[in-house]
């Protein structure tokens, strides 16, 4: 099988200890990806747009999956999303939300602003390295991801 080049994930979520399972849990599954984390939207948009400590390119190579919590300070993982699906430069990234949120309308409207899948967190360490894995075969294995090479 050919072998991939590994993808930077950009995972944001104000949750150090969600942060640090899911880095676990990449580990545990042996994915290779490069993780990269933030705390809030804000942070997320920064990063994105290479704004104050993420201007060096260096320190914040353009990812080619976002996995998004929606419940978080400044600016929340809709307003995020928002923003993102809005941005022609930002747009193609492909956006998961990793939420414990499981309400319907939460659904619907991160699905209508663009977000390519939704998964509610799961509550155990081995579901989430269940859904990293399976995170992995979609995302890395079967689907073509825009090249990311594209600067903002």
């Amino acid at each position: 099988m050919e072998q991939r080049k590994p993808v930077t994930i950009l995972m944001a979520d104000d949750d150090a200890d969600d942060r640090e399972l899911t880095r676990s849990a990449m580990q545990e599954s042996r994915l290779a990806n490069d993780l990269r984390c933030v705390e809030d939207g804000e942070e997320l948009l920064d990063y994105l747009h290479r704004r104050g400590r993420y201007a060096d390119p260096k320190d914040s190579p353009r990812p080619g999956l976002i996995l998004l919590d929606l419940n978080m300070p400044r600016k929340d993982g809709r307003e995020a999303l928002q923003e993102i699906k809005s941005d022609p430069a930002l747009r193609h990234i492909p956006v998961v939300i990793l939420t414990t949120s499981k309400t319907e309308e939460d659904i619907l409207r991160t699905y209508n602003l663009g977000a390519n899948c939704f998964i509610t967190k799961p509550v155990t360490f081995d579901g989430l390295t269940d859904v990293v894995k399976v995170l992995d075969k979609h995302w890395f294995q079967l689907v073509e991801l825009p090249p990311s090479s594209h600067s903002s």
